[in-house]
C-alpha cells in the first residue's frame, strides 16, 4: 500500500532560504533559488515530488511583511493570497505539516507575527509545526544552536513538535547532515489527518488576529465587503458582517 502524500506548508521571513530548503528536501535542484524582493503579499509557489518513494507537496510561501499591511498595496493583495492558497490546499485535501524556517539568530516581531499568521490562524493552532533552522554552517556542532535557543523561543511563545538545524549551502560539508537531519523530521508524519480551515472560519481569525492592523480609510465599507465576495469569493452575509466588525474596531 503506498503511503499517503504529504502536504506542507514552508513559511518564514524573507532571506532565511526557502528555496533552498526545498531543494535540501527534494536532494536536487527543485526551486530557483533568487532574492526574495518585493512586496511581500502570501504569494505561494507549489513544489511536487518523491523523496524516498513519499510524494510531497510543499508550498514555499511569501512572508506576510507587517510593514506593507498599512496601505492598499499590502493589506487586499495579503488577503487574496491567503484564501487563493487556502482553496488550493483543500483541493489537495487539507495540510498535514507547518514547516517554519528561521534564521539562525535573534527573533524579531516579523518571526513571531508570522509564527502566529501561519500556525493561529491558517490553521487554527491544529497542525503540527516544526521548525528549520538556518544559516548554521558557522556553528561546529548545529545542533548545539538548538540546546542554547530553544528556552528563548519558548518564551517568545515559538513551540514545535520537531526541529532540524541545517545549513542549505550545496557542497558545504554539513550538507549531507543537514539532509539527513530534515529527513528525519519529515518521516515521523504519516499524513492520514489532513487539516483544512474553512475559507469563512479563516477570515474571521484573520482579522480577530490581525485586527490592529486596519486597512487604509479608502478600503472601508462597501468596497472591501465588494473585494471580499468577488475577488475572495466569500459569502456576502458573511463579508458584511467581518466589514461590521473592522469598521467599529476602527473607531
Amino acid at each position: 500500500m503506498a503511503s499517503p502524500s504529504i502536504n506542507i506548508i514552508l513559511f518564514g521571513e524573507t532571506g532565511v532560504g526557502k528555496s533552498s530548503v526545498v531543494n535540501l528536501i527534494a536532494g536536487q535542484k527543485v526551486a530557483d533559488v533568487s532574492p526574495e524582493t518585493g512586496l511581500c503579499t502570501m504569494s505561494s509557489t507549489h513544489y511536487a515530488f518523491f523523496v524516498e518513494g513519499r510524494q510531497f507537496h510543499i508550498w514555499d510561501t511569501v512572508s506576510l511583511e507587517e510593514p506593507e499591511l498599512g496601505g492598499a498595496n499590502g493589506y487586499l493583495p495579503a488577503v487574496q493570497k491567503s484564501n487563493e492558497l487556502i482553496q488550493q490546499l483543500s483541493t489537495q485535501g487539507g495540510v498535514d505539516l507547518l514547516l517554519f524556517c528561521m534564521r539562525g539568530n535573534r527573533v524579531t516581531a516579523t518571526t513571531q507575527s508570522n509564527y502566529r499568521l501561519f500556525y493561529e490562524v491558517l490553521c487554527g493552532s491544529k497542525v503540527p509545526i516544526a521548525l528549520v533552522v538556518t544559516h548554521l554552517e558557522r556553528e561546529p556542532v548545529m545542533e548545539d544552536w538548538w540546546r542554547r535557543n530553544v528556552n528563548s523561543l519558548d518564551r517568545y511563545g515559538i513551540k514545535s513538535a520537531g526541529h532540524a538545524c541545517v545549513t542549505a549551502i550545496p557542497g558545504h560539508d554539513k550538507y549531507g547532515m543537514s539532509q539527513a537531519a530534515i529527513k528525519d523530521l519529515l518521516t515521523g508524519y504519516d499524513g492520514v489527518a489532513k487539516y483544512t480551515m474553512p475559507p469563512e472560519a479563516w477570515f474571521i481569525e484573520f482579522f480577530r488576529l490581525f485586527g490592529l492592523f486596519a486597512p487604509p480609510k479608502n478600503l472601508k465599507g462597501k468596497k472591501l465587503q465588494v473585494f471580499l465576495t468577488k475577488r475572495c469569493g466569500l459569502d456576502s452575509k458573511v463579508a458584511e458582517e467581518l466589514v461590521k466588525r473592522i469598521d467599529t474596531k476602527a473607531r
